[in-house]
């Protein structure tokens, strides 16, 4: 067990880079404003419920459970906005706003 604390194995921040793939799905799902997933899962909510209403158990219960990815993809896409995707990249560019400065 000692080698697992001899060694940090964090990840730094710059370490690592994301694809172009994951760039470019960022780079669109980023212009969409956080109230639109937040909105989705409410929607979600009530579609379950009319449905569960309407007798229809099964059909509620999948409808039910889009809700967490629904905010998940909220809090990730807001994370995107604020932080980016690439720490490394991001820094480089404040650095270089604060060099002209």
């Amino acid at each position: 067990m000692s080698f697992l604390t001899e060694q940090d194995h964090r990840v730094v921040p710059g370490q690592v880079k994301e694809d172009q793939v994951t760039s470019y799905i960022e780079k669109h799902t980023s212009q969409l404003p956080s109230s639109f997933y937040l909105g989705a899962a409410g929607v979600s909510v009530i579609a379950s419920l009319a449905l569960k209403l309407g007798g229809r158990d099964r059909e509620a219960q999948f409808v039910g459970q889009w809700v967490a990815p629904f905010l998940l993809f909220g809090i990730y896409n807001k994370l995107v906005k604020q932080h980016g995707s690439d720490a490394e990249v991001h820094s480089n560019s404040r650095e270089k706003l604060y060099e002209a400065a």
